[in-house]
């Protein structure tokens, strides 16, 4: 059937509900909008689903949550009765909606005979992964679409091990969810003895297990109850533990009252992503109010952080995912070698998108950097298999989107731990009389100075993801010797594991596919085009080595003009 002729099933369909045929009738003489609804089906990756919020096939509505979840209770049924009375634990954030959908997720799981955990209010994406793993359940479900405008919603599957689940697992839930045509077949328990609360130990617990990563503890006791500190949660899942556990060190926090609401419409913001300095910009006005010494932001889930910190001016300056990253990964070493309790195998893990500087930090420190794709699943799969390996110990694991981890209490990115490490290092540098800031100007003028850039073009309708992905792979036949002043050494060709050096070299990749490519430049800067898997993006990763700012601007400037002619020419 055409979107047309799906849009009328849908219309005409008695299970409808009367909110929903107004919805639909609302855009009853908009052909564009009809497409879009149903032209598609909302995609189920390994990243679980995320779109616009609205009824249609390719739209996050209770129809394609409970779709997904029967999916996902076919394949716990196939695990046996063990797994399916382990149950799934399901947590959610603050967007539209999110509690609903969450509740029809466990309902449906209920319906099919498997337990299912329900947080009872907001909770965040770490603490989702640790709840998988301290229940023991077989899966998690969150409902959230991370830092996407408000007008978004998503839903994610975790594994037993507390990482997203694994593209192989997945690839069995999808085909599940596919058998099922009918969307409106499927329906949720309303109330059921399977759905249970999730044990507020849950919570208790995971706060203990964060602080026993603290690593300036003497620091902390003189300097955390004078610092002072400004926290908004961006109206989302954070306030409540990251609040916690700052108060429980005995770290002076003061929040941004107007942000600390569950406002769906995330009114304060345009964007609630910690990743852009006009998020804080609330946070940066009352901390100069109050003359406070750092600003912290985090993301409706709470998995990502956003630092601000005070200049040699005095002034507030937002740093990016990757400064944030490197000043974490050169702390957490620092005082792991001080204390004498740097593992003689330690490993930190990063996206290939993230900071070359991690490299000259780790070699510094003799630490073993493992790279892989974009997804913190990725990392969460290196640990697992160190656990089972006992080849290296994780101490530390982030990506240029603001998303740490330390400790291996969750398998994804959390803010809680971040923000409890980037307080006690704030902490540390006061001890010792200095700021974060002039540390981070200490570590370029070792290493040398790196400019990382993330720029993203917009794509839109149906076609979105097949346009990127055309892109990224007309690429791939494109030889390019030069971007600016920098030589091209090699090209990684991510989806089929290769990297092809300039004198024609070939060597095998030992990584996940996906679908990027990645420059090699001279002097260690890199170039990095892939799609998003989460939001309709094409996103170009720059990351320029010079002797100083100013002449890593420069070069940034000459490589974005090449790189902006070469993308014209592969779309002709």
């Amino acid at each position: 059937m055409n979107y047309r002729n799906i849009y009328e099933s849908w219309l005409n369909d008695e299970r409808l509900s009367e909110e929903e045929r107004a919805e639909l009738l609302s855009v009853a003489s908009d052909e564009k909008e009809k497409e879009y609804r149903f032209g598609g089906e909302l995609e189920f990756g390994t990243a679980g689903m995320r779109g616009l919020i609205g009824c249609g096939v390719n739209m996050m509505n209770v129809r394609t949550v409970m779709r997904a979840t029967q999916g996902l209770a076919e394949y716990v049924k196939t695990l046996g009765k063990d797994a399916m009375s382990r149950g799934v634990v399901v947590s959610y954030d603050t967007r539209r909606n999110s509690r609903l959908f969450a509740e029809k997720a466990a309902g449906v799981l209920a319906k099919n005979g498997i337990k299912a955990y329900l947080f009872d209010r907001v909770h965040p994406v770490p603490m989702l992964s640790y709840a998988v793993r301290y229940l023991g359940t077989v899966a998690g479900v969150m409902i959230t679409a991370s830092h996407n405008p408000k007008e978004y919603n998503g839903y994610k599957v975790y594994g037993e091990d507390g990482a997203q689940m694994s593209p192989e697992a997945t690839e069995i839930v999808v085909k599940f969810i596919e058998k099922i045509t009918d969307y409106l077949s499927v329906t949720a328990e309303e109330t059921s003895a399977l759905i249970q609360p999730v044990p507020a130990e849950v919570d208790d617990t995971y706060i203990e297990k964060l602080s026993r990563l603290t690593l300036s503890d003497e620091a902390v006791k003189e300097c955390g109850k004078n610092l002072k500190l400004v926290y908004t949660p961006v109206h989302g899942s954070g306030y409540v533990p990251v609040t916690r556990i700052l108060k429980q060190l005995g770290i002076n926090v003061t929040v941004v009252k107007e942000q600390t609401a569950e406002d769906p419409e995330f009114s304060t913001v345009k964007v609630p992503n910690p990743e852009f300095k006009e998020t804080l910009a609330m946070g940066i006005a009352l901390a100069n109010e109050i003359q406070a010494d750092v600003v912290f932001g985090t993301d409706p889930d709470s998995d990502r952080l956003g630092v601000a910190v005070k200049d040699d001016n005095g002034e507030f300056a937002a740093l990016s995912g990757n400064q944030v990253g490197i000043l974490l990964l050169d702390y957490i070493l620092t005082r792991l070698k001080e204390e004498n309790k740097l593992p003689k195998n330690a490993a930190v893990v990063k996206s290939f998108v993230t900071t070359g500087m991690a490299k000259n930090i780790c070699n510094e420190f003799g630490v073993t950097l493992f790279e892989v794709p974009v997804g913190f699943k990725f990392i969460g799969e290196k640990i697992k298999q160190w656990e089972r390996s006992g080849e290296y110990e994780f101490v530390f694991g982030f990506e240029e989107s603001c998303g740490y981890l330390r400790g291996t209490h969750a398998r994804d990115k959390d803010a809680v731990v971040a923000s409890m490490l980037c307080a006690e290092m704030v902490c540390y540098y006061t001890y010792i009389d200095k700021t974060v800031y002039r540390r981070l100007q200490e570590i370029y003028d070792k290493y040398g100075y790196v400019l990382d850039l993330n720029v993203s073009i917009q794509y839109s309708g149906l076609n979105a993801m097949k346009e990127m992905n055309a892109v990224v792979d007309a690429l791939k036949t494109e030889r390019v010797e030069k971007f600016g002043a920098f030589g091209v050494e090699a090209v990684r060709d991510y989806s089929a594991s290769v990297r092809r050096t300039a004198d024609g070299a070939v060597e095998t990749l030992d990584i996940p596919k996906t679908n990027c490519v990645y420059y090699e430049l001279t002097g260690g800067s890199f170039v990095c085009v892939r799609p998003s898997g989460t939001e309709p993006k094409l996103k170009i990763y720059y990351s320029v080595k010079a002797k100083s700012e100013e002449k890593a601007h420069a070069a940034l400037k000459e490589i974005q003009s090449d790189v902006g002619a070469l993308l014209e020419r592969v779309k002709k």
